[in-house]
């Protein structure tokens, strides 16, 4: 028997790449699968030849196999009982993003993966790449100095159609906790306070806002800016967003696509008016695997390591209230407290 018993909860079209990792993982194997459409189960095992019993019930599931992890790759909705019945019945997680539909859900969660000893890591694939992993290590270096601000601008014209076009806030809840995570990941420090102005230009396809402007105080003293918007047409960002990050020595610029660039202060220059700078190489040495891949390989390291995952629960939520706490000052029209 592998180490790894995973039994993987939600067919849909996510479900493929979690499969096929854990196929092409040496001490794990899947020993069930569960949807609430029967078909939709039977339709992926054909798929990937698996040999393995098929479910409509979680808990039936767990009954009859050798679980030890649970892939929850099903809808937001869905999260807080996959969740729940998994840890209860000591079972360690691995989620599809968001933590939780609500801050109270995911605070339940939180308190019950550390009551009851069991991983819970969420899906945050955008940190996995090997740039944005440059841009964090040089601000952990003090590369640019103490970081004071941090901006990111995130404009892309999708036009997805189906349930996005219908969402009450599409730009913030669907897509913004990447930017909001990766701006936790880059500067090490956890959000305060936000102030959000959300709004649905004219030329909006969506029903809901699909435009933002966010500032958040960080625990760092740092301001964080996202401007984002999910129907600007003409000159997109990367889906990374594109970065300006502001340090007391210096300036880091990524665009989301290419590696980093830097400018510090050249202290071997007199004084000026404009004070000189020097261009610096940011190394790019990060060697793991990117994207889900990368994301995965490092919550299979931390079970095998018995240490937290970069993106455990009781870490993610930060981020995740980050978003809601967006969404209720733009509600409101006022700053929230995050903390």
């Amino acid at each position: 028997m592998k180490d790894h018993q995973i039994v993987v909860v939600g067919c849909g079209g996510m479900a493929n790449a979690w499969i096929k990792y854990a196929l092409g993982r040496e001490n794990a194997e899947i020993v069930g699968l569960v949807d609430i459409r029967k078909e939709s189960a039977l339709a992926m095992k054909e798929r990937y030849g698996l040999q393995v019993p098929v479910f409509t019930n979680l808990k039936t599931a767990l009954s009859q196999t050798s679980a030890n992890l649970i892939f929850d790759v099903t809808i937001p909705e869905s999260h807080k009982d996959i969740v729940t019945t998994a840890l209860q019945l000591e079972c360690s997680v691995f989620g599809e993003k968001p933590l939780a539909v609500a801050m109270e859900d995911a605070r339940e969660l939180v308190a019950l993966s550390q009551s009851t000893g069991k991983m819970y890591a969420v899906m945050q694939n955008r940190r996995y790449l090997s740039t944005i992993r440059a841009l964090h290590d040089a601000v952990a270096a003090g590369t640019i100095g103490t970081v004071n601000t941090v901006n990111a601008d995130f404009y892309i014209g999708a036009h997805f159609g189906g349930f996005r076009d219908l969402m009450d806030h599409p730009l913030i809840l669907d897509m913004a906790i990447h930017t909001f995570d990766q701006a936790r990941f880059i500067t090490g420090a956890d959000p305060v306070s936000v102030y959000c102005h959300e709004y649905n230009p004219a030329s909006s396809w969506y029903k809901g806002n699909a435009s933002a402007i966010c500032i958040f105080e960080m625990s760092n003293g740092s301001v964080f800016s996202y401007r984002g918007s999910w129907c600007a047409e003409g000159f997109p960002t990367s889906w990374e967003s594109d970065w300006r990050v502001i340090g007391s020595k210096g300036t880091m610029l990524w665009d989301g696509k290419n590696e980093p660039v830097c400018e510090v202060l050249d202290l071997s220059q007199p004084s000026a008016f404009h004070s000189a700078c020097k261009r610096l190489d940011l190394p790019v040495t990060w060697q793991g695997r990117e994207g889900h891949n990368g994301c995965l390989d490092e919550m299979f390291s931390a079970l095998e390591e018995g240490r937290p995952a970069e993106t455990i629960c009781s870490d993610n939520i930060k981020s995740l209230a980050m978003v809601f706490g967006a969404i209720e000052s733009a509600i409101k029209g006022c700053k929230i407290a995050l903390q």
